[in-house]
C-alpha cells in the first residue's frame, strides 16, 4: 500500500511542478527569465537542440528588461531567430553579443486572455490529479477484491490518497491566485 501512496505522491508533484515550469513561462508584463529560459534554439547549422538557459545566462536588468548573455558568441544567431519565432512576441534587440528584450505593458485583453489561460492550465493539472486518484483507486479495490489488503488498510489508504488530492489542489489553487494577481499587477 505504500508503493500506491509512493507513486501517487510522485505523480501529483511531477504534475505540480510541471505547472509551476509551465506557468513561469507565461508572460506578467514583469521581465523574469521564466518567459524564456526553456525555450528551445536550435544551434550550430540546426544539429543541436538547447534549451536558451543552456546557451545564455539570462538577468533581469529592470523591472522591464532581460539580459542575455549568450556562452559562446555564435549562437547569437540563433537565439535571436529562436526569440522571434517563440509566441512572446518580443523582438529582440542585439547590442554586441548580448542581446536585450524589452517586455512591453499589456493591454487589458492581453492579460485577461493570460488569466485564461493560466485557469485551463490549473484546471487540466487538476484532471491530472484526479486521473492518478482514481487510478490509485483502482488498484486499491482490486487489491482489495483478491483479499490482499484489509478493509481498513483499503479506507487508511483511501483517506492518504484524499488527503494528499486535497493538498495539491489547496497547492493548484495558491499557484493560480499568484499568478493571477501577477499579470493583473500594471
Amino acid at each position: 500500500m505504500d508503493d500506491i501512496l509512493d507513486k501517487f505522491k510522485t505523480q501529483t508533484d511531477t504534475s505540480v511542478q510541471i505547472l509551476e515550469e509551465e506557468l513561469k513561462g507565461i508572460r506578467t508584463g514583469r521581465a523574469n527569465s521564466g518567459m524564456v529560459e526553456n525555450m528551445i534554439v536550435q544551434t550550430y547549422g540546426g544539429s543541436t537542440s538547447l534549451k536558451l538557459r543552456e546557451l545564455a545566462t539570462i538577468t533581469t536588468e529592470g523591472p522591464v528588461t532581460l539580459a542575455i548573455s549568450p556562452f559562446d558568441p555564435a549562437t547569437v544567431k540563433d537565439i535571436e531567430k529562436a526569440i522571434l519565432t517563440s509566441p512572446i512576441g518580443i523582438n529582440p534587440q542585439t547590442e554586441g553579443v548580448k542581446i536585450y528584450l524589452r517586455i512591453p505593458p499589456m493591454s487589458e485583453e492581453q492579460r485577461k486572455k493570460y488569466v485564461k489561460l493560466v485557469s485551463q492550465l490549473i484546471e487540466d493539472t487538476k484532471n491530472t490529479i484526479r486521473h492518478e486518484r482514481d487510478e490509485a483507486r483502482k488498484v486499491i479495490k482490486r487489491l482489495f477484491d483478491e483479499k490482499s489488503v484489509s478493509e481498513d488498510e483499503k479506507f487508511r489508504t483511501e483517506k492518504e490518497i484524499d488527503s494528499l488530492t486535497t493538498t495539491s489542489s489547496t497547492r493548484l489553487h495558491e499557484l493560480k491566485e499568484k499568478k493571477e494577481k501577477e499579470i493583473m499587477e500594471v
